[in-house]
């Protein structure tokens, strides 16, 4: 049975631009991640941004399916950033944070590191947006530090960051 052990959280007691999670042990077999936030650009929503080990180059790879109740949309990316799309905005409905949950198998492991993610868009438009994403860090370093950032926002009072090993018995 699996056993999640929290090794680190972060619940902004003021804005910041980023946040960081560093020196995380490799003791555990996987990584899971769960965030809720809110960010205060001035649109409805933005963008969350992941990067492994202060890397920001282009070895971060994204296939994304997403949905606002209307419209479905895919598309595949390759940046400079593990892109976890969308969480509230500034216009979004008062006092709502999107959720975010990122899981990466494997974390320590010298080979490439798949990450999967889901999110959803906490709104009562019908833009809201819920999605899952397949991404792919093609990396041979384990992972010892996590960034979070948006698309030039910043992240609100309340946003909140978890940070999970899982540890197999």
């Amino acid at each position: 049975m699996a056993t999640y052990t929290l090794i680190s959280s972060n619940v902004l007691s003021s804005s910041a631009a980023s946040v960081t999670f560093s020196a995380i042990p490799a003791t555990y077999t996987d990584l899971v991640l769960k965030c809720s936030v809110r960010t205060d650009n001035a649109g409805a929503n933005d963008t969350l941004r992941i990067t492994y080990n202060n890397d920001s180059t282009a070895l971060y790879s994204t296939i994304m399916l997403r949905g606002d109740g209307a419209s479905p949309i895919s598309s595949i990316q390759t940046v400079a950033y593990m892109n976890a799309r969308q969480v509230d905005g500034a216009t979004a409905t008062s006092n709502t944070f999107g959720s975010t949950e990122i899981y990466i198998p494997s974390y320590t492991a010298s080979q490439s590191k798949p990450t999967s993610i889901v999110f959803a868009q906490e709104d009562n438009s019908a833009t809201a947006y819920m999605g899952a994403i397949a991404g792919l860090y093609r990396s041979n370093t384990a992972i010892s530090r996590i960034d979070f950032s948006t698309s030039g926002a910043n992240f609100v009072t309340g946003s909140s960051f978890y940070l999970y090993g899982i540890s197999n018995a």
